[in-house]
């Protein structure tokens, strides 16, 4: 629920998660997690079946996370690929720290029992192997993790001259995909559950240049006032836009009187958490914004103190926008 897990909802819905840990497990050991499977299994307090439950099909099935005689009026399956960047620079504009956390989403509303087959551009182990990339951009991958679930292939030494390619780390698959396949030709072959889920997740470690650039010039004056100038530059294409964005400055915590002026957007002084935030609703592509921010200081306040001075954060989103390619 929207409280999230606590110890209310547990005692609430204590026989219920008795029986769907019952279910889960067998001998110590997980045997059917998938969500709509297990819900076939539990029934709600008060309800009397009038025969005798039976073992749902997809337990004894080798597709155990998708029912047998599925039926749709209309097929259609959606595709998403989130990626989360993750980014840190110093004051002197070197990137301290950058990775992308990917996740590819499905929702699937097919009938039957269909087969699937999704293709990447990874590069994953491939120059270990003497795989060729001469064209396009290739990033490299350490410290891969893989769950237990995944045989670890020997690489054939296949050519893969044309197009980009990326090595991903720590992959996670869901248990529908076919690892043999994805061992042979790095196709992504499975028999999709129904409804939405995560087919896969991955990890990317390369250097990427941040999306929107800040820079703040920070002016106190003898202790009585401080006045802040903030610069923020997309530096990505003009034809994309970042939506919902908020850029945090760290403040002094004794500062009062807040006066703002924004060439765009709003900004709003949010004592909680010793910062203004600049938000911007949509943020296009090669376009630059400023914003100055006034504050009185008290008399009081020591102007040797700098340990309000902390990183600025900017979070943001762009639709139909991967930043690996």
């Amino acid at each position: 629920g929207q409280d999230g897990l606590n110890e209310e909802g547990l005692r609430n819905n204590f026989v219920i998660i008795y029986e769907l840990l019952d279910e889960m497990m067998d001998f110590g050991f997980p045997q059917t997690t998938e969500q709509k499977i297990l819900a076939e299994y539990i029934t709600q307090e008060g309800h009397r079946l009038e025969k005798q439950p039976q073992l749902p099909q997809s337990a004894t099935n080798v597709v155990s996370w998708r029912s047998e005689g599925i039926v749709h009026r209309k097929n259609e399956i959606f595709l998403d690929v989130v990626e989360t960047l993750n980014l840190l620079v110093n004051s002197a504009g070197q990137v301290l720290h950058s990775e992308i956390i990917g996740v590819i989403k499905m929702k699937s509303f097919l009938s039957g029992m269909p087969e699937l087959k999704l293709g990447l551009n990874d590069k994953l182990m491939f120059k270990a192997s003497g795989r060729n990339f001469s064209k396009g951009k290739a990033v490299e991958m350490e410290d891969i993790k893989f769950h237990q679930c995944v045989r670890l292939f020997k690489a054939s030494g296949r050519n893969f001259s044309k197009g980009k390619a990326v090595e991903m780390e720590d992959i996670k698959f869901h248990q529908c995909v076919r690892l043999t396949r994805f061992e042979n030709d790095r196709t992504i072959s499975f028999i999709p559950p129904d409804g939405e889920f995560e087919l896969m997740s991955y990890r990317l470690n390369t250097n990427v240049k941040p999306l929107i650039w800040v820079e703040a010039v920070v002016e106190p004056y003898k202790s009585s006032r401080i006045e802040y100038k903030i610069k923020a530059r997309s530096q990505f294409k003009s034809r994309s836009i970042a939506n919902n964005v908020e850029i945090l400055i760290p403040v002094p915590c004794d500062v009062d009187s807040p006066s703002f002026k924004a060439s765009i957007g709003t900004v709003t002084y949010v004592p909680d958490k010793d910062a203004i935030v600049w938000s911007i609703k949509q943020f296009y592509g090669a376009r630059e914004y400023l914003m100055m921010a006034h504050f009185g200081l008290p008399s009081t306040s020591d102007p040797s103190d700098m340990s309000w001075k902390k990183p600025a954060q900017v979070t943001f989103e762009i639709p139909y926008f991967t930043v690996s390619g």
